[in-house]
């Protein structure tokens, strides 16, 4: 690949990160959101006197109910999901107040072009109660608790972003509907399913190479068990109908049925609908770094450490993520000016920063410098996953430096709900959006609220890479976005 060309300016770059920052904007911050925290756990259906099985014949409440009333695509959560060799069952009277199969589960496929995945009777069926007993058997043994299903093959699942940023994300966002104002950002931890199903994945296919994944689950929800497809194949062995107390079928393909997928291209598009707490993540963010390293640090208004003691700061944290060992990364030119005016930045007692390479660094080392950080800058990749991490304040920030003529939302969504400023940079543009509106392609899309996708990485020749990335936004482009900061060019030396 042929590098484009090249501009140096290091006022340019100062001017970019102070910007980036807020460095010297201040306003109020958000309230913490008070009140006791509710379970998944909490208020299950009452599926059978001894809690062990329902008996189709005499149980009063045998049908599949929607808590919250509306089912997400792709992110269902049902009460009473029965399952029997190996396919699901949704018993009601009502089958329209369910939506087609199609929005909650999908074939256990990989996404290729030959692959016909549109879902069949062997994923999941809707029957009427009355023929409960024909299909099922005369009861149904009881699987106590909540359950996430994880319905899809582990060609997405084995990638940090994939699977905390989508999946357990996600699934997060769908339970903060139901609990609203009364989640609490404690710092136990919180109750999350009762187990995770994996039924299409064996053994560790669904872990991340860097073991993100695995080692997050364990600290943040320590008590949840992890089951892959023996476990699932187990529940062949009796030839019995099991039931669900609480289960949520977590799918892939069914979450990109939603209509704000065709403009966002995420999974968790689906899952942007549901009105949730601003800081409906906190609970996640305190119970891992807390269960990670052993403590929490606290940022004010300016996003200065204030406690505890052993780790205060007098400014702000900036993280850049390292990614020149990486196929996708910058101009090496590009990468050492930018070094440079972090480095001067910090030598100007206005941010301290650090650069991290994050596949040289402990999973706790990687999760306390995140816990730290008000502003992270990186090329786009798995490393801006790290955000969910890093503390909301007035000033958090998250700088996305994408190759020309390429966008995608993964980290924009993130960011927008995490509560940090997004900024999406190419070479010598660089844009943000307020509430309400995202990036749009030069198209047809005239609704604001939507948004456009343009990935160039996903057509490249198999002999391109998607690397060499130029980095230079011009004073002029900065300076539009920051007339109303009170802040001047000759405030930096060339």
């Amino acid at each position: 690949m042929i590098p484009l060309r090249r501009t140096r300016n290091f006022p340019a770059l100062v001017a970019l990160i102070l910007l980036f920052g807020g460095l010297y904007y201040v306003c109020d911050s958000g309230q913490e959101i008070r009140g006791s925290l509710k379970l998944w756990n909490d208020k299950l259906p009452s599926v059978s006197s001894s809690r062990s099985r329902v008996n189709f014949s005499t149980s009063t409440s045998i049908e599949t109910t929607i808590p919250g009333g509306d089912l997400v695509y792709g992110f269902g959560l049902l009460d009473r999901l029965y399952l029997r060799k190996g396919t699901f069952y949704i018993v009601t009277s009502t089958p329209s107040a369910f939506p087609s199969r199609e929005h909650i589960i999908a074939r256990p496929l990989d996404r290729q072009a030959n692959n016909d995945l549109s879902p069949t009777d062997k994923e999941l069926q809707i029957i009427d109660p009355e023929e409960a007993t024909k299909i099922l058997g005369e009861q149904a043994l009881v699987i106590e608790g909540s359950t996430l299903i994880a319905y899809d093959t582990e060609q997405f699942m084995s990638h940090f972003y994939h699977w905390w940023g989508e999946i357990i994300f996600g699934a997060w966002r769908v339970y903060s509907s139901l609990t609203g104002p009364s989640l609490l950002a404690r710092d136990t931890a919180p109750s999350f399913a009762s187990r995770v199903l994996i039924p299409h994945v064996f053994g560790r296919e669904w872990q991340d190479k860097p073991g993100l994944n695995a080692g997050l689950m364990r600290a943040t929800f320590p008590s949840t068990s992890i089951e892959n497809a023996d476990q699932w194949d187990d529940l062949d062995v009796l030839d019995k109908t099991f039931v669900f107390e609480r289960a949520m079928i977590v799918c892939r393909v069914a979450a990109h049925t939603h209509e704000l997928s065709k403009s966002w291209y995420k999974m968790i598009s689906s899952t942007m609908v549901l009105n949730v707490p601003d800081t409906f993540w906190e609970p996640i963010r305190r119970t891992t770094i807390q269960n990670t390293i052993g403590h929490l640090p606290e940022l004010d208004n300016r996003g200065v450490i204030i406690s505890p003691p052993m780790v205060v700061s007098e400014m702000p944290f900036v993280t850049y993520i390292d990614r020149q060992g990486t196929g996708r990364r910058l101009i090496d030119a590009d990468h050492q000016a930018l070094l440079k005016v972090l480095k001067e930045l910090e030598w100007s007692g206005i941010c301290q920063v650090y650069v991290a390479q994050m596949e040289k660094m402990s999973l706790a080392q990687q999760i306390e410098i995140m816990a730290r950080s008000t502003i992270l800058i990186g090329v786009h990749g798995n490393g801006l996953t790290h955000q969910l991490f890093m503390p909301r304040s007035p000033r958090s920030t998250v700088v996305e430096i994408f190759a020309p003529k390429s966008y995608v939302h993964d980290y924009a969504i993130l960011a927008r709900n995490l509560g940090h400023k997004h900024y999406g940079v190419w070479n010598d543009t660089l844009q943000t959006f307020p509430d309400g509106e995202w990036y749009k392609t030069t198209g047809d899309n005239k609704d604001k609220r939507l948004s456009g996708c343009e990935v160039k990485h996903t057509s490249l020749r198999k002999d391109e890479r998607w690397d060499d990335i130029p980095f230079f936004v011009s004073p002029m482009a900065i300076w539009r976005d920051v007339l109303a900061l009170p802040i001047t060019f000759a405030t930096f030396k060339g």
